[in-house]
């Protein structure tokens, strides 16, 4: 019966959190899944919604990942864009984190509140801030810079210029979410360091250890669990993220398909360019597929399944 009632207890603290996963995340996941076998298109749900077409949207999906150039580049962009920008945010929010503790804490708060003010700073200003900053004429803040020291000659257009495709657009959207995402990672791994016993990190100065020591032996592997926790998060997030590529984008900051990541693809898709719903749903089902399957392999590739396990000997 104590069991019983503490299982209860249990489900009745869960229940609101579960109530808000079914509404906001489950249920639209379905419709997205059905809307995915329909023509839908111009959101003619009266018209369209009830019709199937099986999976037309999907061969439709398949036939662009495999002949159409311009997917070619939403594909590749997606990649590098996920991959550098994660180790921009876990790593860089490590050492910001790391930095921070071993400083004076009036000092430390300083610098913590000016890494929050890009994620602090409302979306339309961030983004005209670095269309400003990377403007193709001699107006704009790195040219008109560059061009004061003599390093160019003539302006440049930074992210949209071909002759610097594709690797200026993937650096300064990889750049720009950067600073926006690695301040998640420094408070989380900031707020981990102050719940380190201070007495451990005495001991180990008194035991003679540098500071190289003490960020290794003792501050990474105490924070292990929240590297597991921001790495599976961040990668989540990149992946569905484009409300700053939107920004960068529809602002000509960067090339259109070398700074469109799959999420936006999909947003643009239902809601600005051709307004397919039913394939953008398609696109979007795939794009859960890809986050589950790569969430799954990073818990397992960081043995998130061994940290979890109960210890072997007695404690």
């Amino acid at each position: 019966m104590a069991r019983r009632g503490r299982r209860y207890t249990a489900f009745f603290f869960l229940l609101p959190m579960l109530i808000l996963i079914v509404a906001f995340y489950l249920i639209p996941l379905i419709l997205t899944a059905w809307i995915s076998f329909t023509p839908l298109t111009n959101w003619r749900v009266r018209a369209q919604l009830d019709d199937f077409v099986g999976a037309q949207n999907y061969e439709s999906l398949y036939y662009m990942a495999k002949y159409d150039p311009d997917f070619h580049k939403v594909l590749q962009t997606t990649l590098v864009f996920v991959t550098f920008t994660l180790i921009v945010n876990v790593l860089g929010g490590l050492l910001l984190a790391i930095l921070t503790y071993l400083i004076d804490e009036r000092v430390s708060l300083a610098y913590r509140l000016l890494w929050l003010l890009p994620r602090m700073t409302p979306l339309a200003v961030f983004g005209l801030l670095w269309y400003y900053f990377f403007y193709g004429g001699p107006q704009g803040t790195l040219n008109s810079f560059m061009l004061k020291l003599g390093l160019i000659e003539e302006p440049m257009r930074w992210g949209t210029d071909p002759a610097l495709l594709p690797y200026s657009a993937w650096s300064i959207i990889v750049f720009v979410n950067g600073l926006v995402g690695v301040s998640y990672g420094m408070i989380i791994f900031y707020s981990a360091f102050k719940n380190i016993p201070r007495e451990l990190i005495i001991a180990a100065r008194v035991d003679g250890a540098k500071t190289m020591e003490i960020i290794r032996y003792i501050l990474v592997p105490m924070v292990r669990w929240h590297i597991v926790f921001v790495t599976v998060w961040q990668l989540l997030s990149l992946l569905t993220s484009y409300t700053h590529l939107f920004v960068l984008v529809q602002w000509s900051v960067v090339d259109k398909w070398y700074g469109t990541t799959l999420a936006l693809y999909v947003f643009n898709t239902a809601f600005f360019d051709v307004k397919n719903q039913g394939f953008a749903a398609a696109a979007a089902v795939i794009l859960v597929i890809i986050g589950s399957l790569l969430g799954l392999l990073t818990l397992r590739i960081m043995r998130f399944s061994q940290m979890i396990s109960p210890p072997k000997g007695d404690v």
